[in-house]
Order: C-alpha cells, then structure tokens, then sequence
C-alpha cells in the first residue's frame, strides 16, 4: 500500500475539498506533504465555513494561511449568537484584504431571527468586502435578516464593477434599497446579468435601462413581495415587460407574493409579458385568482409553483387549468389538499415534471415533495 506522504498532492487536495476545518487542520500536522496539501489553491477555491460547528477560536488561525486562496465563499452563522457572528464578522474582515480577493460570496444566516437592529458589524464587514474585491462576482444576500440600504448597494455599485449576480431580496420586514440606488448599479456594472430585488427597488427606468440595445444578456430578475414599501410601489407597465422580453429572449423572472401585499396589488404586479419562471404565492387574500391568471399567460415560461392557502374547489380547478395549459412545468408544491384529480392533471400534462407536492389527505408536517422517475 502507498504510504499517504507519497499519494500525489493533485490527489490528496482533492480529498480534503471534503474535509471539515478542524480535519484539514489535523491532516495538515501529518507531515510535510499533507501540509502542503491542505493549503493548495485547489482545496481552498471553492470554500463553505460554518460558523457554529467549526470549533471556536480555530478558523481564523487555520485559514490565515489560506485566504488568498479562497475565490468563492458560503459562509454559514448564526446571528442571535455573538461568537458565531463576531466569527463570522472577523473572517469576512481579514478577506477584505487579500488579494486578489473574493470572486463570489454567499452569506446564509440560521438559528433565532437576530434583534431589529442587529447586523451592523456584519454588513460592515460586507462594505469593506465590496470596497475592496474589484474582481467579485457574485453577491448572494438573500438569506441574510438585516435591513439592507442605499449605502451597500451604492458601495457594490463603486467596488465591484465585474459583477455579474447580486441578489439583496432577503428576508425583511423594511426594504431601504431605493430604485435610484439600483439605476446607479446598472450603470456602474454593465456586466451583471442576475439580480434579485424587493419589488419596491424596481422602477420603470431600471427596466428600460436593461431594455437598452447595447445591454450585456440578462438572464434572472427575482423579485420579493413582503414588506409595505412593496404594496405601495408603483405598476411596471406590462409595454416595460414586453420590451425587456423582447431585448432579452432568455429572460426568466421570479416572483414570490407574501401575505404584505394586498390582493388589489397582486393585480398591479403580475403583468401578461413578464416571463415568470417561478411563482412563489403565500397569499392573505385571493390565490385562486393568480392562479389562473399564471395559467392563461405564463403557459410558454412557467416552470416551478408554489401555493400556501387554504383548500377549495376553485382552487383544485383552477390547477387543473394550470396543468393542461402549462406543459413545462417542472415543480409544483400545494401546501394544502387537493382533491385527486389535480394529481391526476399533472401527471398527465406536464411530461418535464420533477417534483410535486400534492397530497391527497392531511399528514403531518414538513410535507416532503415527491419526485418523479
């Protein structure tokens, strides 16, 4: 048997790509070799941290070595816990000056949603990120539970200039990114084909301006309707939508309606030429309604839904339009009982169908989807 100092270093990184922290740091005392195996650029490329189940006090001391070589990052904590979050805060500072820097990050909060004003160590460590990272690429903010503003996106905005994804749709009860914050991003990043917003960051100008003829593809706009500042948006003119669609062939949007926006807005913001690939629905008001309207002018783009509402019959009929009119559908989760002939519908009319969650009778929850072979 080969002695492990002698297996080939291109061999031994790519087993510690699979190694938690505290195994790489207790592969890197073997000897030599491994040594300069677990701090190659290979294993350290592409890199997921957690926070909490790292051992305390051991992630900055291990990784000191090996931060110029970490390009993409997701970066697990937990923000209610100050030592998970002042870990957390203190990577992402010492990151800030390596270079070349970051090309991507992903941040992901779990455990307890954080005070209301809690956040602030952690986004400060995201500004000197954006600062100072000219070559990020890749900017994903959706799941983490602080208010994002004007500020971060206007520092993106003057730091990062290759960016090409940046999605600040996340979890909030207030949205103070400002629609005039989001035109100077387009602007200032003319590369950036993926961008995920709060429907009250979006404005007619943003989508003439990546309408424009000289504009890079633009491949994914998610936008989130959750907060007051949502409800109170303006419309999106349905001629924005079509011209946008008609610039960009291969445009997908997502949607997803949270039970902040009235039923009367609903109305205001699903549009006949948006390209909605995904419809996310967790109404207060009436979902029997988007339903079918998803039916009647989202047949050619819709790919995945997701409803949360109560059951009915309307609603049972109206998925059954849904499935005969919509044969691209890919996923489709009903988080209430359907009567079997929606099961049935779908079975029967969506060949690209993957996965569903359509029961039939009352179980206990998580309801887990059932895919298909």
């Amino acid at each position: 048997m080969t002695e492990p100092e002698q297996l080939p270093e291109e061999v031994l990184a790519l087993i510690f790509c699979h190694l938690s922290l505290p195994d790489r740091a207790a592969a890197a005392r073997v000897c030599r070799a491994w040594a300069a195996a677990a701090t190659c650029s290979a294993v350290w490329h592409d890199t997921n941290i957690s926070c909490d189940c790292e051992r305390e006090g051991m992630v900055l001391p291990y990784l000191s070595s090996c931060l110029d070589h970490i390009h993409n990052l997701r970066l697990e904590f937990e923000p209610s816990r100050k030592p998970s979050r002042q870990v957390a805060t203190e990577l992402l500072t010492a990151l800030a000056g390596c270079t070349p820097g970051l090309r991507g990050l992903c941040l992901e909060c779990r455990g307890e949603k954080p005070l209301f004003d809690a956040g602030r160590d952690v986004l400060d460590a995201v500004h000197a990120i954006c600062s100072t990272a000219r070559a990020l690429r890749h900017l994903d903010l959706r799941c983490l539970p602080f208010t994002l503003d004007d500020t971060l996106v206007l520092q993106v905005a003057r730091g990062c200039p290759e960016l090409r994804s940046l999605f600040l749709n996340n979890c909030t009860l207030v949205n103070s990114v400002g629609p005039g914050a989001v035109l100077e991003l387009l602007e200032a990043c003319p590369r950036l084909c993926t961008l995920g917003l709060h429907l009250a960051s979006l404005s007619h100008t943003a989508l003439e301006v990546l309408a424009a003829p000289d504009r890079a593809p633009f491949s994914l706009l998610a936008l989130r309707c959750a907060c007051p500042e949502d409800a109170r948006a303006p419309p999106l003119p349905n001629e924005a939508w079509a011209a946008l669609r008609h610039r960009h062939p291969g445009l997908a949007v997502e949607v997803e309606l949270e039970p902040a926006l009235p039923a009367e807005s609903v109305t205001r913001v699903l549009q006949p030429a948006m390209p909605v690939a995904a419809l996310h629905l967790c109404l207060s008001g009436d979902t029997v309604g988007s339903v079918r309207f998803a039916a009647l002018y989202y047949a050619a783009t819709l790919h995945v839904l997701e409803v949360r509402t109560t059951a009915s019959a309307e609603l049972d009929a109206s998925l059954e339009l849904l499935a005969a009119r919509c044969p691209g559908l890919r996923g489709v989760h009903c988080f209430c009982v359907v009567r079997p002939s929606v099961l049935h519908a779908f079975r029967a009319h969506c060949p690209r169908l993957r996965s569903y969650t359509l029961k039939l009778r009352r179980e206990p929850h998580p309801w887990r989807p059932t895919l298909v072979e």
